[in-house]
């Protein structure tokens, strides 16, 4: 569902629009109500039809957009979000980690949420990725991903300020990060022989010490490590070089040391294709890469291309999972 008042709804009738002639079949959890007066007042040709089941979803998605009925508590107004409404954006997120546990779904999609409305309502975790966490069982392991056709990167802190993304940075945090990551490149990608590239954290890579010893004392231990598990690792990177066209041949992923760090480049260099992958856990999960969107919520000019690539995205690891 994603925040009722954002632009997710939108993005959902988009996405169905492009996808129900050839594209994997999906099925929103939403209120239909909402999303039918959404088709209409956006004028997209989206019938939508409650569905009881995801079996029933796959019989449906080639005439109408399938819906398992997640019911609202008030008519959302676009780009206010509502506190009364949060409850319900939980229980989706509930509710598809479950179908996707029972085997019933292959992936899991989420559209943006806002956090701070959760927040109000009770809401415990700092977001998506650490709830998913706790319903799966896989509390600690979860690492975010952002990958597009052009590159792929891992931040090994992810939300927490640069201040406090240097001060937590431990070389524990960047082996977890790097193995796991490995292990899906391996598992979801099809690449049996995964190419990580660990980024420094100070200009130059810290200039052999002159611009900072983080990469002496934390960077360069937890590459050892991981050469003794036997992966193809490279680095520490100077940053500012480490995302080039020429650069980025010589690697699958890189492994980021704070959330912009890795980002930035990845969001410049493809922003309508990038997207949030969840690694760790025992199910997938994808996201596109971009927020609720609120200035453009119900005006009907939101593109739905990185919903759209999660989407397929969140199709081909299914199926590689289920190989």
């Amino acid at each position: 569902m994603g925040c009722p008042a954002g632009i997710g709804g939108e993005l959902t009738l988009r996405a169905w629009l492009a996808r129900h002639r050839s594209g994997s079949a999906f099925v929103a959890l939403d209120d239909p109500d909402r999303l039918t007066a959404l088709a209409q007042r956006l004028n997209l040709d989206v019938p939508v039809r409650a569905v009881e089941t995801p079996a029933q979803a796959v019989a449906a998605f080639a005439s109408a957009l399938p819906v398992l009925s997640i019911p609202l508590a008030e008519p959302p107004i676009p780009g206010q979000p509502s506190k009364a409404n949060a409850p319900a954006v939980v229980r989706s997120i509930e509710q598809a980690t479950t179908l996707a546990l029972q085997g019933q779904v292959s992936a899991v999609v989420t559209n943006p949420i806002n956090k701070a409305a959760l927040y109000d309502a009770g809401f415990a975790y700092p977001g998506h990725t650490e709830f998913l966490a706790h319903l799966t069982g896989a509390i600690g392991r979860q690492i975010m991903m952002l990958a597009s056709p052009t590159l792929r990167v891992v931040p090994v802190t992810v939300h927490a300020s640069l201040r406090d993304s240097i001060a937590m940075l431990t070389t524990g945090m960047i082996v977890a990060a790097a193995r796991t990551t490995a292990e899906a490149l391996r598992r979801d990608f099809g690449l049996p022989h995964p190419r990580l590239a660990i980024a420094g954290l100070n200009p130059h890579a810290g200039e052999q010490g002159a611009l900072g010893t983080e990469e002496t004392t934390i960077i360069e231990p937890a590459l050892a490590t991981l050469r003794q598990d036997g992966l193809d690792v490279s680095g520490p990177w100077p940053p500012d070089t480490m995302f080039t066209a020429k650069a980025r041949g010589r690697y699958d992923a890189a492994i980021c040391m704070y959330h912009d760090q890795a980002l930035i480049p990845l969001k410049t260099l493809d922003m309508d294709h990038g997207v949030n992958v969840t690694l760790g856990l025992p199910i997938v999960r994808t996201s596109p890469d971009h927020g609720t969107a609120y200035d453009i919520a119900g005006k009907g000019i939101a593109e739905a291309t990185s919903l759209i690539a999660a989407l397929d995205l969140a199709a081909q690891l299914g199926s590689a999972r289920s190989h």
